[in-house]
């Protein structure tokens, strides 16, 4: 939906379906879905938790981890380090987030290639409180009927906005640039939640490879961090797991063909076509949700990006044997790799040029002819 004001003043929403076939994103509490995660994990007798445990090494040649443990009951001393403890493993999947300390002691025995980027943008939630009962609440609200909003804006702002300590700064920027909002949050509501709701940077991490030898691949926002652009953050992360654990069988129903074959060797095969497969598409997803990020905030007022919007659309519903669709489509609505969703647009932008080219060439060749035959 964009949100606008038009040069007479009056407030206007104009709606940009997600897909021309009808076909919409769905939205999950992250929270409800780690704990349904958790109930699910617990009940599995070959899984066992440890809470508390924080990583402080990791041997991954021997196969040795070191783990910081925190007791909840005993308060802890002044200058006094915690419990740690030393554990054998097998294999170590780290799924520790963007600032994951698998990864930083993966570094320690791979040469791993690492980037990572700040953006200059920060965000900060606000909320729409409900004007229903909760019974007739948008299935897109929250569970009390509120909706949860995010503003992305560059950090210079935040400054320039942190600067008043009363937060009159606040109301009228939102009138200015987001017209209508004041309508739905109360600016003393506005001020409150900027001061209240913490102020955070987004980072882009790329990396590779992502395991090393038979001990150790890291997978989710550890191998990946993304801006939150593309909605596809978690989906990439569960996508690993799968892509991760249909590679590792692979490899173990061919390893029971073959007399003598040894676990470990079959894993360091694994991991090193996981990869192989798995690198180049989560470079391309991390890039994706950057673009997006520009497409989000300027393009879709673009009359160049509406163009291509209507072309890709028009061609995928009325020509589907044609193959044709939006990249987003492609990322959001199939299960097509990410590399190979960079590849197919980049193609059709192509095919969408000449096409513009031909089609402003014929009328130029016709003319020619008809200044011919007057002459």
């Amino acid at each position: 939906m964009i949100h606008g004001k038009r040069g007479n003043g009056d407030l206007y929403e104009e709606s940009q379906d997600y897909d021309v076939h009808g076909r919409s994103i769905l939205a999950i509490d992250r929270g409800g879905l780690n704990k349904r995660l958790l109930d699910i994990l617990e009940s599995m007798p070959n899984v066992k938790f440890f809470f508390n445990h924080k990583l402080t090494g990791a041997d991954f040649r021997r196969n040795k981890a070191w783990f910081e443990v925190r007791d909840n009951d005993a308060p802890r001393e002044e200058g006094k380090r915690l419990r740690e403890i030393e554990i054998d493993f097998d294999l170590m999947i780290g799924a520790d987030g963007a600032h994951s300390s698998v990864r930083y002691h993966l570094m320690k025995y791979t040469r791993m290639d690492y980037q990572q980027i700040y953006i200059d943008t920060m965000w900060c939630e606000f909320q729409i409180q409900p004007k229903t009962t909760v019974a007739d609440a948008s299935l897109m609200s929250n569970d009390d009927g509120s909706f949860t909003c995010t503003l992305f804006a560059p950090a210079s702002l935040y400054t320039h906005l942190e600067s008043d300590l009363t937060g009159s700064l606040i109301p009228p920027f939102f009138d200015k640039h987001f017209p209508g909002v004041t309508s739905l949050i109360p600016p003393a509501e506005l001020i409150a939640s900027f001061h209240r709701n913490p102020h955070l940077p987004l980072i882009s991490i790329k990396c590779s490879p992502h395991h090393y030898s038979s001990s150790a691949v890291i997978v989710g926002d550890a191998a990946h961090a993304m801006v939150p652009f593309y909605g596809q953050g978690m989906n990439a992360g569960l996508e690993d797991v799968r892509i991760l654990f249909d590679v590792l069988d692979k490899h173990a129903r061919m390893d029971e063909l073959s007399a003598g074959a040894v676990a470990a060797a079959s894993r360091k095969r694994a991991l090193a076509e996981y990869t192989a497969v798995r690198v180049q598409d989560a470079h391309a997803i991390n890039d994706l949700a950057l673009q997006n990020y520009v497409e989000m905030r300027a393009s879709v007022l673009s009359p160049v990006y509406r163009l291509r919007k209507f072309l890709e659309e028009g061609l995928s519903k009325y020509l589907p044997w044609l193959g044709w669709q939006t990249k987003y489509a492609r990322v959001s609505f199939g299960n097509e790799r990410y590399s190979e969703v960079v590849a197919r647009s980049e193609h059709q932008g192509r095919m969408l040029v000449r096409g513009f080219v031909g089609m402003l060439g014929v009328p130029v060749l016709a003319g020619g002819g008809l200044s011919v035959v007057a002459i």
